[in-house]
């Protein structure tokens, strides 16, 4: 198992990358990672100063343990090529970028961050948006070796494909579907995309369940106040933790006896049980040790 898989990503929240304060309020925010955002959260007459301010603040070490990235702007964009270039030089842990639609774009995304020397930890995430990129995600998720983490971009599908915003996301699940196989096959994290009415805790919390449902690893986030309840919804419960546990110990104490048939509360276990309960217990395990 990756590091990139087992680094804990449930909560990512969008930064406005023109907003100081809110920069430095991320400081102290729960969340596992940050996204400072130098596209749709930033207008076009203040992007080289939030440029400068965004590379500064990734640069700065300064978040703990938060897993800090840099938004650029898409490609095609008159501010794309600075920003890639600011990026590199910043060393973040991730530069998003938005608008993938082909290998091709991760491909191009990648040699210039390489021609502007970022380092070997900085990864690129492909933000997966449009109808093309559902229907070649596949080819987008294998592209690149920078290339760790999926990002759903869920509003600007919806646009895309004229759908509405609906509880349950049903015109949206042929896509998060897609995306999520293409993001297993090739071994890949993918984040859900963002809930929009942060007036709604109900409902929020309602669409976390249901990505952690669909095996999403996290989701992404554009207010404060949705980190601590996407914390908790992404993260191993107790009762998780206790039958992980309890699936692994009874499975190495079948493998010594060398019996070949394993169960657990009356339930049949085979290696891809033991194989999920590792996994559950090593991200609790990583979230323990921020404690």
């Amino acid at each position: 198992m990756s590091d990139a898989i087992l680094r804990p990503r449930r909560s990512v929240l969008y930064m406005p990358g023109a907003n100081e304060r809110a920069l430095e309020k991320a400081k102290s925010l729960p969340a596992d990672a940050l996204i400072l955002d130098l596209e749709d959260a930033v207008a076009p007459e203040a992007k080289a100063e939030a440029r400068m301010r965004v590379a500064a603040a990734a640069a700065s070490g300064e978040y703990g343990y938060r897993e800090v990235t840099i938004r650029v702007n898409g490609p095609g964009t008159e501010w794309h090529a600075d920003d890639l270039r600011a990026a590199a030089e910043a060393g973040p842990d991730a530069v998003v970028v938005p608008k993938v639609d082909s290998a091709e774009t991760v491909r191009d995304v990648e040699r210039a961050l390489e021609a502007a020397g970022a380092p070997d930890h900085t990864a690129v995430w492909a933000m997966v948006e449009t109808p093309r990129a559902m229907l070649d995600a596949r080819a987008v998720a294998a592209a690149g070796e920078r290339l760790t983490v999926l990002v759903m971009g869920t509003n600007d599908l919806a646009k895309e494909l004229h759908a509405e915003h609906v509880p349950g996301r049903a015109p949206l699940l042929t896509g998060l579907s897609l995306a999520l196989l293409a993001a297993r096959e090739s071994g890949k994290v993918i984040l859900d995309g963002v809930y929009n009415d942060v007036k709604n805790p109900e409902g929020f919390e309602a669409e976390c369940v249901q990505g952690r449902q669909f095996g999403f690893d996290g989701k992404t986030l554009i207010h404060p106040s949705q980190v601590e309840p996407c914390n908790r919804v992404f993260a191993p419960s107790a009762e998780q933790i206790a039958r992980s546990r309890k699936i692994i110990d009874a499975f190495d104490e079948a493998t010594r006896e060398g019996r070949g048939v394993v169960t657990v509360d009356g339930r049949l276990i085979e290696n891809l049980h033991v194989e999920d309960a590792r996994r559950i217990l090593a991200l609790a395990e990583a979230l323990a040790g921020r404690a």
